[in-house]
């Protein structure tokens, strides 16, 4: 069964054909996608923000930000940080704009995880 448009989704998809609109949306998202995250990792720990935050020496507001859906600003070393201090590991992807045959074909799983003195 298929669902008709609501007014907003058909504002969304004219306003998705804006380039710039559309760039940060996407950011957005992931931002909400990481604040999530990290806020879910964190209540499963059953952790309180001000914890993390003494695991991390910083302040609980640092960790408040990080968990902010609205926060964009999250740097690679920090959320790494968080989630190590937390027992777990971050996986980060790199997924080109375009449809690339050859980028997937060139692309291992993990090609930065062979063990130290192999070659790949």
């Amino acid at each position: 069964m298929q669902t008709e448009k609501t007014n907003f989704d058909r504002y969304l998809e004219r306003k998705l054909q804006n380039a710039d609109f559309r760039a940060r949306f996407e950011a957005a998202d992931q931002a909400w996608d990481i604040a999530l995250q990290l806020a879910a990792l964190r209540q499963a720990r059953g952790l309180t923000q001000k914890q993390v935050a003494d695991l991390l020496g910083t302040k609980q507001q640092a960790i408040a930000r990080l968990e902010d859906p609205m926060y964009t600003g999250h740097s690679l070393s920090m959320v790494r940080r968080y989630v190590e201090a937390l027992g777990a590991s971050l996986d980060v992807t790199v997924v080109p704009l375009e449809n690339s045959d050859a980028y997937a074909g060139q692309r291992s799983a993990k090609p930065l995880l062979a063990a130290e003195g192999t070659h790949a």
